[in-house]
């Protein structure tokens, strides 16, 4: 039985915690005994008093038995938090350690988290890491500088638990903290270094970071550490790289301090699927510049992708596709992924359910499709078929994805129109896509629409499900990338039957006009290509007079776009066309 603190004997009670601690803490049934015989409430209690021996025997057991959820919660309900983060102040260096680290314990749900913050928590824990070391340490450190580094790690451990809240990212860096884990990355303290990146990682998360990890030049640091031998470090250090190198200056940064090679390595190492996992995030986020491509195609890291396609769990595929998606870009990307034997795995990944996978892979077949020896593999593997029944997927996302891919399928297909038409509903599905609300799902399908009215006969299905209203009816909108892409389906649906005329009467035409008028040179050459199929219409060519066409059509036949120039030119010629015979009737 524990003494109590208020008259109680000091000695005695130090004994009895010492006792405790023989006991092996590690085991749920003793944590769990300490809780049910009220021995919470005595340890909280003892955090209270000015008994500093105390104070260190209630916490030594508070950070063991810390590690059992319920526990946790119990010191939360207990108001234990707001004491320890009051012995962050202290001014014994042992007291603020073991506070720290169990706070870094209890601090593992969102409740927790806040009640840091609440009562200040958060700028102590800053506080700490502030050890006043050079960022050159001496080769043997005093006992003195050892403590302080000992705090300044476990101000960090704190943090790495409180910084999964968006709430507690801000204010580590509202007080300070990111100069700060910036020159503890220089350490040589590899115990130091995990619990700072781990932070510097979670908080990565968010764009202010990110910019101030670029001002601080955390990125060589991290670089640096790839090259470590402990994997624990390895993976958060690859996990920070690929939260921050969704900028384009990061991933030059991560190339230019020798990055890419240690990364590329790390793949061959795939018993740990954690680090693999972060490693291949931080290769498919740095593929996204081509530079870097060239660098990992030297390397042999494409090769190494491929074979991870099969037998990796879902965490690791989702990155490797991505990897793949973003390299395959490049013509000699695409053949080396097909002589690896790419293809197929990326095919079978098609009938997955998880939704991020699902948009990666879809992406993956999109770019290899591009090439026709690709495409055909992906056709006899019934790979456009499995892409097509992803536009019924519930997610916006994966139809958009789907979508974008199916173009290139179809653009670079032997018989696409055959193999269109062999999709049992395939074409009323897309119609009926340009009903959504999603601005990516309705560009991606109008990019497709423009590919299937290539062939005549799928014109005529896709005029006969109505595809002329539901494109008129998205002309209004002011988002470009629609923009473009809805222009060029006007532009080929405009080749069947009436559709010019009926285009007409269901209002587009005026909205185009104004498309004219937007900063963007891809929707200034499809709107001038849709207008000029317009032009043959003389009740268009009127509408596109009174809201201003020729002047805007003018200036663009000195652009230097020749596509655009022949547009603008065609459509003008069919308005002036019109202008002169209507004179010519009026003067007879």
């Amino acid at each position: 039985t524990l003494v109590s603190p208020s008259g109680g004997n000091q000695t005695a009670t130090v004994i009895v915690l010492c006792s405790m601690r023989d006991f092996n803490l590690a085991q749920e049934t003793c944590q769990l005994a300490i809780r049910d015989v009220g021995g919470l409430e005595v340890l909280i209690n003892l955090l209270d008093t000015d008994e500093v021996k105390c104070k260190i025997g209630s916490l030594k057991i508070l950070k063991e038995i810390s590690h059992n959820p319920q526990i946790r919660r119990n010191i939360v309900d207990l108001g234990g938090l707001p004491i320890m983060v009051n012995i962050l102040d202290s001014p014994h260096k042992s007291l603020k350690c073991l506070s720290a680290e169990t706070i870094a314990n209890v601090a593992k749900f969102k409740r927790a988290r806040r009640a840091v913050r609440q009562h200040g928590g958060i700028t102590k824990l800053v506080a700490l890491l502030d050890c006043g070391q050079n960022s050159t340490e001496p080769t043997q450190p005093s006992l003195y500088e050892t403590r302080d580094v000992e705090v300044a790690r476990c101000g960090a451990l704190a943090l790495w638990s409180c910084s999964k809240s968006h709430s507690n990212k801000e204010a580590i860096r509202k007080a300070g903290g990111i100069p700060l884990l910036a020159r503890l990355l220089k350490t040589s303290h590899e115990n130091m270094l995990i619990p700072v990146v781990g932070t510097l990682q979670e908080c990565a998360s968010e764009e202010n970071y990110r910019a101030a990890i670029k001002a601080e030049r955390i990125i060589e640091n991290l670089v640096k550490n790839l090259n470590s031998e402990n994997e624990q470090l390895q993976e958060h250090c690859a996990m920070a790289i690929y939260q921050c190198a969704e900028d384009e200056e990061t991933r030059d940064l991560v190339r230019l301090h020798g990055g890419l090679k240690p990364l590329a390595s790390l793949l061959n190492n795939t018993d740990n699927k954690e680090r693999l996992a972060a490693v291949t995030g931080a290769i498919w986020k740095c593929s996204i510049s081509k530079e870097n491509v060239i660098k990992f195609r030297e390397y042999k890291a494409i090769e190494t992708l491929v074979g991870l396609l099969t037998d990796q769990p879902e965490e690791v595929l989702v990155n490797v596709v991505g990897a793949l998606g973003e390299c395959c870009q490049e013509y000699e990307n695409r053949v080396l992924v097909r002589k690896c034997g790419g293809i197929q795995p990326l095919v079978n990944l098609l009938v997955g359910i998880n939704q991020a996978l699902l948009v990666n892979v879809t992406k993956a077949v999109g770019a290899c499709a591009v090439e026709p020896e690709s495409m055909a593999i992906i056709d006899r593997l019934d790979g456009v078929r499995l892409l097509w029944s992803l536009l019924k997927n519930p997610h916006p996302d994966v139809k958009a994805s789907a979508a974008w891919a199916l173009c290139p399928c179809i653009e670079n297909a032997k018989d696409a129109g055959e193999m269109v038409r062999s999709f049992v509903g395939g074409l009323e599905l897309v119609v009926n896509l340009l009903k959504s609300d999603n601005k990516e799902v309705l560009a991606s399908v109008c990019a497709a629409i423009t590919n299937i009215a290539k062939d005549q006969e799928n014109l005529a299905v896709i005029t006969d499900h109505g595809v002329v209203p539901l494109l008129s009816k998205l002309a209004n909108t002011n988002n470009d990338k629609l923009r473009r892409h809805l222009a060029e389906a006007i532009s080929r649906c405009c080749m069947w039957g009436r559709n010019r005329v009926a285009f007409g009467e269901h209002k587009a035409v005026a909205p185009l006009v104004h498309y004219l008028k937007s900063n963007d040179t891809n929707v200034h050459r499809t709107t001038a290509q849709a207008l000029y199929q317009l032009s043959e219409d003389a009740d268009n060519c009127i509408t596109m007079h009174e809201n201003g066409a020729v002047k805007l059509l003018l200036d663009m036949v000195g652009s230097p776009d020749q596509d655009l120039q022949e547009a603008a030119a065609g459509c003008i010629s069919n308005i002036r066309r019109l202008a002169l015979a209507t004179e010519k009737a009026r003067y007879n």
